[in-house]
């Protein structure tokens, strides 16, 4: 597995695998999986769902500008050497881990913005956050050149984003979407949880239980919006330390609220244990 370190190495690498090698049935050649490192199980998922293209870069980034003044930036967990070690066991063929200098160069003066979708659900909460996300995503996409990108179901809110810019800038990249990896006892995996006191980590089990409470309900006939929010909101307030940020029935393509649940809306919530933000979701049936 290689470690690629410039745009132009991504670059050369994935001219290089199109010219050398024959894309497969699917009609895809290269996989790409951004991620901020501190790779975890759902990561391997995203990396092997990747390795259906044939060729696999997974990008190791923690990006600044996704980050607000008074997030953890500086100490968002990284462990580089247990990352690589993961993601060759998970299929990648090149890591790409660039300096902050390589992508945001002193001289830049260009970010990407999606009015509208930007400043809903975690956009509203972190603004700032989804400019970072795409600004970041899309010179990645730029880079790589990659025929599909993978991302997981518990950043549904940047999914739709992302999915919107893709459409507008008519990127050839198809945006694939993986489904949550949960530990055993339902917490979403996220880099993030190694920050939970094992007093937070019971607590945060909060955040499963609402999900899984309104899917419950939706599988019953319920449909109300108002009813699922406060289904969820009940599972909350058994956990006090637990801080709601947001819970919200959203369309999934617009991220704007619905009076009714229909196939496909975003049941989505986000609250912070002590100090850590963590965000959970449904796609409901």
């Amino acid at each position: 597995m290689q470690i690629l370190r410039t745009v132009v190495e991504l670059r050369e690498w994935s001219r290089a695998v199109r010219r050398g090698s024959d894309l497969n049935a699917q009609g895809c050649g290269i996989g790409l999986v951004p991620t901020m490192g501190a790779l975890h199980a759902g990561h391997a998922s995203l990396i092997r769902a990747a390795a259906s293209c044939g060729q696999v870069a997974v990008s190791i980034f923690v990006n600044p500008t996704q980050f607000g003044p008074n997030e953890d930036f500086a100490r968002y967990p990284r462990s580089f050497d247990a990352d690589c070690a993961l993601a060759q066991a998970a299929g990648a063929t090149v890591i790409f881990a660039p300096s902050v200098k390589e992508i945001y160069p002193d001289s830049a003066a260009t970010y990407v913005e999606v009015a509208g979708l930007s400043e809903r659900l975690d956009g509203k909460s972190r603004p700032g956050h989804f400019r970072g996300v795409a600004t970041v995503v899309s010179k990645l996409l730029i880079a790589a050149e990659p025929d599909r990108a993978f991302f997981g179901q518990k950043d549904a809110a940047q999914v739709s984003v992302l999915r919107r810019m893709v459409e507008d800038l008519r990127f050839a990249t198809e945006i694939v979407v993986c489904p949550i990896v949960r530990e055993q006892d339902g917490l979403a995996m996220s880099s993030r949880n190694a920050y939970l006191s094992s007093a937070e980590r019971a607590q945060a089990l909060a955040l499963s239980r609402g999900v899984r409470r309104v899917e419950a309900l939706v599988a019953q006939g319920e449909r109300r919006a108002g009813v699922l929010i406060e289904a969820a909101r009940t599972e909350f307030a058994a956990e006090p330390a637990v801080r709601i940020d947001y819970v919200e029935l959203v369309d999934w393509a617009t991220l704007l609220p619905v009076e009714t649940a229909t196939p496909g809306s975003l049941f989505a919530v986000a609250a912070f244990v002590g100090a850590t933000r963590l965000i959970d979701n449904a796609i409901l049936a």
